[in-house]
């Protein structure tokens, strides 16, 4: 099976391209490579106190993915400069949806698609999340996510459409060379990778042994939440 490269990144665009649709609630939507993905870009609000900006609205994403999406868990990482996450994933069923943004600091995220027979199968796209412009990704069930750290103190934080399970989460290697993920790119040397992660399989390895999503269950679940 032939694994796809990310047609698009918005790591290095200052602004929303073009193609994103605004609401009228002042936020720029728009989907990304992996089917079900969708960015979200919040309008921020300075003054000379600082700033005032909403990073999560339900009508909003309810409106683009088609769903509504039940907040059971928020959670939050603080991570060194290098450190890497992911890939992450949650069996499925029970499957997990997740809405990420990075409160401070600055992450370049990634959204990979685990789900057998899904059309982007293999693919991937990143966002570059940070405390300036507050960008937010949407991630189906099904998907996987990672991210590396930018910055010292970058603080990431989930909301999450179920509970943690432990027996549920699983990895995959962000370090897989058919997924080439560049996280090095942007440091200039080698990432910080947890011990699971780094023994994490492959995607072709995972696939071998029936670990991965199904597209059609992960879509069906998506729609029940």
């Amino acid at each position: 099976m032939t694994l796809g490269r990310p047609r698009r990144s918005s790591a290095d665009r200052p602004a929303p391209p073009a193609g994103a649709r605004a609401t009228a609630a002042g936020v720029t939507v728009r989907r990304l490579v992996v089917e079900g993905a969708v960015e979200f870009t919040p309008t921020v609000f300075p003054d000379e106190r600082g700033l005032f900006v909403t990073p999560y609205q339900e009508p909003v994403l309810s409106e683009a993915v088609g769903h509504r999406f039940p907040t059971a868990q928020t959670c939050q990482s603080v991570s060194r400069r290098g450190v890497v996450r992911g890939v992450h994933f949650t069996a499925t069923p029970p499957g997990q949806a997740k809405y990420v943004h990075c409160a401070r600091g600055r992450a370049l995220d990634f959204v990979v698609d685990l789900r057998t027979g899904s059309p982007t199968f293999g693919q991937w796209d990143s966002v570059l999340l940070d405390q300036e412009r507050f960008r937010s990704v949407y991630l189906p069930i099904g998907v996987g996510h990672a991210f590396v750290a930018l910055e010292d103190d970058t603080a990431m934080v989930y909301l999450m459409s179920s509970g943690y399970v432990p027996q549920n989460e699983h990895a995959l290697s962000p370090e897989d060379p058919d997924l080439a993920l560049p996280l090095g790119h942007h440091l200039g040397r080698a990432p910080i990778l947890s011990e699971r992660d780094r023994r994490a399989p492959t995607l072709q390895q995972a696939l071998r042994r029936g670990m991965l999503p199904e597209y059609r269950a992960s879509r069906g679940l998506d729609e029940k939440l």
